[in-house]
């Protein structure tokens, strides 16, 4: 990792895959990712660790379902919110955005248990397939 200052702008503008988060730094066990998104994310869950979202640009919106029933959270740019460990989730943007998440390392995007995944995304790491 670098010890210099890190241009989220720049390095959002380095890639243009959706839904494929870059490490951008590391802070102890946990990595701080970046990704672009738009349109929806699979319905997951992740048992065994809290899941921390920034909106650095749009809106996204997160559907949860808790024992209390569905709910969907807006957040607007400049909000954050965390899904509790355990809590099924389904990020969308409509519209797009760019955010920042903060994960133990290796914590794959569709966490530990998912809805089917579309036959053009790694089933293991949640990022795009080449093509």
């Amino acid at each position: 990792m670098s010890n210099e200052p890190i241009s989220l702008a720049k390095a959002l503008a380095s890639f243009d895959a959706l839904w494929s988060p870059r490490i951008v730094t590391r802070v102890n066990d946990y990595d701080v990712r970046i990704a672009k998104v738009a349109g929806e994310h699979v319905w997951h869950v992740h048992e065994d660790t809290d899941e921390f979202f920034l909106v650095l640009d749009g809106e996204l919106h997160i559907a949860l379902r808790e024992p209390a029933g569905e709910r969907t959270v807006l957040l607007p740019r400049g909000a954050v919110f965390t899904v509790p460990r355990g809590v099924e989730h389904k990020p969308h943007a409509p519209s797009g955005a760019a955010i920042l998440m903060f994960e133990p390392t290796g914590t794959p995007t569709v966490g530990d248990r998912h809805d089917d995944i579309p036959d053009h995304v790694d089933a293991t790491t949640g990022h795009p397939l080449a093509t």
